[in-house]
């Protein structure tokens, strides 16, 4: 295990934030970085990073190029840069990534599975 390394990221960083108020079910698609604060539940499909805020609970399959989890996720995840889970994340499912960085500390109950670099 390894420290998550999401430190430099900052609100202004992402163009879509979902607050906390939010609460989102269906599929959800996206080019550019996304923050999550609120729930959603079904699945997300994204071509860049994805990130789950600490207060944020997440029922769905991720796909994304770069997943940071800071809250609870439910779901398959798929990434393919890399996922990290920091101390504060909670993960049920599976996980396939070139690189998966777990935080001491955090829940992570699945599969993992580390796959080449595309």
């Amino acid at each position: 295990m390894t420290d998550v390394h999401n430190d430099a990221l900052e609100l202004e960083d992402f163009d879509t934030v979902l607050s906390p108020d939010i609460e989102f079910t269906g599929t959800l698609s996206f080019d550019k970085p996304v923050l999550i604060q609120g729930k959603v539940s079904g699945e997300i499909n994204a071509s860049s990073l994805l990130m789950i805020a600490e207060e944020a609970v997440v029922d769905a399959n991720i796909r994304a190029s770069q997943v940071i989890i800071l809250g609870t996720v439910k779901g398959n995840v798929q990434a393919d840069i890399k996922v990290e889970v920091s101390v504060s994340g909670k993960l049920t499912g599976n996980v396939t990534a070139p690189e998966i960085n777990m935080e001491t500390g955090c829940f992570f109950s699945g599969r993992c599975i580390m796959t080449d670099r595309r």
